[in-house]
């Protein structure tokens, strides 16, 4: 009973330090589903240090010791599968063996060290191959494990020592109590490491939930600006997720939104006055103020509840555009969750921004090359126009006057429109105009073909698709043909898509199309801004046969069911 009690000692002194190191950032290595190299060499640090630590306290019982070393070598192995197993079971042995002076149980000990590694590896590979993981860290599995690995250590001994090891080793009392000590060690150690990583994963669950929830709140809001309106939303939502004394936000100049306590005096408008926000803002770093070694100053009232905070620059391009504070009264100390949760959410609340330019960029950059478009009215284009209605007043008055009706008509939609999309019967009816003054102008030898599902015609697409196109087709291909020339627009459903043709019969501007193009590069980017890189242009060119651009567009974003 006694040598039992004395092995439990032992066992508390080890446990207490294996106590310690659950608590310590090095379990975080147990803590993850995948080691890493750098992990199994923590990991055979810290067991191989457990292993010695036992046989430098074991029990001397004549020439043998009753240790704890099993618990370090059997988890090693269990943990960390059979490489870190027998590597620590290796080490340990050979530190018993010399500390045994080379002797024929030092032997057997070194031995037993590497099968029991060898054992936890072996029920490592087991669990994991069948997807069960976390059967690894049950306690009933460790207790099994190394009751295992201490009676294969009876088994050795009684199998290959000398008849007078035999005598000492088998019937010494020690054997029940190191079986006892060593499997109750493990299964608590392991019961330890069980509640420690499950800690750690429900924190990881909860602050990965908080920061779903805020990122979730939050998508979009930045699409309106980083203005007061949209200040007063996020610190709302940030103010209910973390759930800290206050939150304030501001640009580089003044508080946008505050919400919590304090309200009263950082009112929304005010300059900046605290220092330390104008520190994180100029020197573009985090200030932490703990309330301990470094308090809040609020140099807006001397009664402010805040004692402590939190000042996160907001950055574009590395560029502070602003700052996010949360803050703490001086009854409650700032967590360190909330801390890590604060920085996160204004490194999201920094992308958000960042996208907003770039989104916002990209949105000037398309208007203004839809401007472009609206403005390269060719002036030969007019002057042809011109020329031909003058010539037709003189023979038909009713046909001038039509053909001017939809020159105003071309030009109104050209210069006036407003909107990013039109539907594909606007763009028509555009594309119409232009084509009725070009067949005055050629008459028989400008031919138009037209084949368009009509249930198609109220698809919305962006302005100015089709023109630019078919100008194309007839400016540097219908006429320069000797011959009749025709133009075939189609427009049809493929699938989950819409596709638009625009052909002629000239095929005379193929190398243009790979060079030069700029209305037909612009309505590529147009489309694949709106619909993305699957959809847009596709040029087709037999020179001297044919010419044939094909628009496709999302069928169930273009047409409105």
């Amino acid at each position: 009973m006694n040598e039992f009690l004395n092995l439990l000692q032992q066992m508390s002194i080890f446990l207490i330090i294996a106590y310690l190191f659950s608590k310590s950032p090095a379990f975080k290595a147990l803590a993850g589903e995948v080691l890493h190299f750098k992990h199994r060499v923590l990991l055979y640090c810290i067991f191989t240090g457990f292993a010695i630590f036992g046989i430098y306290i074991g029990l001397p019982a004549y020439d043998a010791f009753a240790d704890s070393s099993p618990i370090g070598i059997v988890l090693a192995g269990l943990v960390g599968g059979p490489l870190l197993g027998l590597w620590v079971g290796a080490t340990a042995g050979c530190y018993s063996l010399y500390l045994s002076g080379w002797s024929e149980l030092g032997v057997i000990s070194l031995v037993l060290a590497v099968l029991q590694g060898g054992m936890g590896g072996i029920v490592c590979n087991y669990y994991q191959q069948r997807g069960k993981s976390e059967q690894l860290f049950n306690p009933l599995v460790a207790m099994s494990v190394t009751c295992a690995g201490v009676g294969l250590h009876l088994a050795l001994v009684l199998l290959l020592a000398g008849e007078d090891i035999v005598a000492i080793a088998v019937p010494s009392p020690l054997v029940l109590p190191t079986l006892l000590a060593n499997s109750l060690g493990a299964g608590l150690f392991m019961l330890m490491m069980r509640d420690q990583k499950r800690m750690i994963d429900r924190v990881g669950v909860f602050f990965s939930a908080r920061a779903l929830r805020i990122a979730e709140r939050s998508l979009g809001i930045f699409g309106r600006g980083f203005n007061v309106e949209t200040a007063k939303e996020l610190a709302r939502i940030i103010y209910d997720e973390t759930g800290v004394g206050a939150v304030g936000i501001s640009d580089r100049e003044r508080v946008l939104a505050f919400v919590g306590q304090g309200a009263d005096h950082h009112l929304e408008g005010l300059a900046i006055a605290s220092p330390q926000t104008r520190q994180a803002i100029d020197e573009n770093r985090v200030i932490y103020a703990d309330g301990v070694r470094e308090k809040f100053q609020c140099a807006l009232s001397d009664n402010c509840p805040l004692a402590s905070a939190l000042i996160v620059p907001l950055r574009v391009d590395n560029e502070v555009v602003g700052t996010i504070k949360l803050y703490e009264p001086q009854d409650r100390l700032f967590m360190n969750l909330n801390r890590t949760l604060g920085e996160g959410i204004a490194q999201l609340l920094s992308e958000q921004l960042l996208r907003y330019r770039y989104e916002n960029q990209k949105t000037l950059l398309t208007k203004a090359e839809l401007k472009l478009i609206q403005a390269q009215v060719n002036p030969h284009f007019l002057f042809n126009a011109l020329n031909t209605i003058i010539a037709v007043v003189r023979s038909d008055s009713d046909q001038a006057r039509n053909l001017l009706l939809h020159l105003s008509n071309y030009f109104r939609k050209n210069l006036k429109r407003s909107s990013d999309l039109a539907t594909l019967e606007e763009e028509l009816d555009h594309v119409n105009s232009y084509l009725v003054i070009q067949r005055a102008r050629f008459g028989d030898k400008l031919v138009v073909d037209l084949d368009i599902d009509p249930d198609l015609l109220q698809a919305k697409v962006p302005t100015f698709t089709l023109q630019p196109i078919v100008e194309n087709a007839v400016k540097h291909g219908i006429s320069n043909m000797i011959g009749g020339g025709t133009v075939k627009i189609s427009a049809h459903r493929n699938g989950k898509k819409m596709v638009v043709t625009i052909e002629d019969n000239a095929g005379f501007y193929c190398e243009k199309l790979s060079s030069d193009g700029l209305g037909m590069n612009i309505v590529d980017k147009r489309i694949k801004s709106y619909y993305g890189q699957p959809y847009g242009t596709e040029i087709e060119c037999v020179p001297d046969t044919m010419t044939r651009v094909t628009l496709s567009f999302p069928l169930e974003k273009v047409v409105q069911p």
